[in-house]
């Protein structure tokens, strides 16, 4: 919580209070902006606002041509932010994604070229074409949000964001994302086709003789880091900890949360991680609803995208043919709700 002298903790989370309402006025207008340009897909749209608060990464899965790379280039767009898109492919090396050491004749020394990974918004574009060298070089700058190159060590813009996306479909020459790199982005969220109505206005706009809507820069960088030191302040009270808690708990052991017959399924449960990823992805939920304080229905809305990629299931879940989602399903329907 926001730590104001002279004022009594009530009073400090009034102040929070309003601050957020100011502050979330701008966060509508920037999901009305980038609703000019993605048609429907506000499920990833907030999921990519949650992670901007929550100082968090996205995974994202889905079918080629759903916008994925229309989407976070529209959301740097409306924030004045730098974006950079690397296309993950089997001869990528770990410097043509954090830059490396060049000789210069005329100086005789080495300078330092740096890689795309320095924007605000990196588009890790199908991230498992690419061998373990070279998805382990962002681990470092997704989780201590700063990069080496030779003997100097280089921090990242503020904000930073990764998007990585994975083709679901084709499989063949890619490489499986290994847990500890998974466990580094904060959600995965999955894609769908849009419906009908939605698939007719994105045909509408693309073939317009003026081309897609211009988005307009409706917020800065530093908005951003303004609204997720306020989501950090956003007042988590004792109950919903221990829900939280009780969630990933349950993940590890079943039988502690009255669902005993899935425990056959389960390889492993989440990390603790999970449970940090929780409370954060909680409190960006409740910036957005314009809320200073957590509820639980905010940790129901984000529990899905923060465990699904976190727990996981055996052959012989794969053999009944049971997804994580009906896991993380049944234990949010068990797990006492404070």
């Amino acid at each position: 919580m926001m730590d104001i002298p002279n004022l009594s903790p009530s009073e400090q989370l009034q102040v929070v209070a309003n601050e957020i309402k100011t502050e979330g006025l701008k966060y509508d207008l920037l999901r009305r902006e980038i609703g000019k340009v993605i048609v429907g897909q506000e499920n990833m749209v907030r999921s990519l606002l949650i992670a901007l608060l929550a100082d968090g990464h996205v995974l994202l899965e889905g079918v080629p041509g759903l916008a994925k790379t229309l989407a976070i280039r529209t959301l740097s767009s409306a924030v004045s932010g730098e974006f950079s898109r690397i296309q993950f492919t089997p001869d990528l090396l770990p410097a043509d994604v954090t830059g490396t050491l060049i000789y210069q004749q005329k100086s005789e020394q080495f300078a330092v070229k740096k890689g795309p990974i320095f924007a605000n918004f990196v588009l890790a574009d199908e991230i498992n074409r690419a061998p373990a060298k070279v998805q382990a070089a962002l681990l470092e700058a997704m989780q201590e949000r700063q990069v080496t190159i030779g003997d100097s060590t280089f921090e990242l813009p503020k904000p930073f964001l990764v998007l990585a996306t994975q083709n679901p479909i084709e499989q063949e020459g890619t490489y499986p994302l290994p847990e500890a790199q998974v466990d580094r982005f904060m959600l995965k969220v999955f894609m769908g086709y849009p419906s009908k109505q939605e698939e007719q206005m994105i045909l509408r706009s693309n073939v317009r003789p003026e081309g897609l809507e211009k988005v307009s820069h409706v917020m800065h960088p530093e908005d951003l880091i303004k609204g997720k030191y306020l989501t950090r302040s956003i007042y988590l009270d004792e109950k919903v900890e221990r829900y939280i808690v009780d969630i990933v708990d349950a993940t590890r052991n079943p039988a502690t949360a009255g669902v005993s017959e899935i425990s056959k399924y389960l390889a492993y449960g989440a990390s603790p991680r999970a449970t940090i990823n929780l409370a954060l992805a909680a409190k960006a939920n409740a910036f957005l609803e314009q809320r200073g304080f957590v509820i639980p229905d905010d940790v129901r809305t984000v529990a899905m995208d923060v465990l699904r990629h976190r727990v996981g299931l055996n052959y012989e879940a794969e053999a009944d043919g049971v997804k994580p989602e009906q896991i993380i399903e049944r234990l949010l329907q068990r797990v006492e709700v404070p």
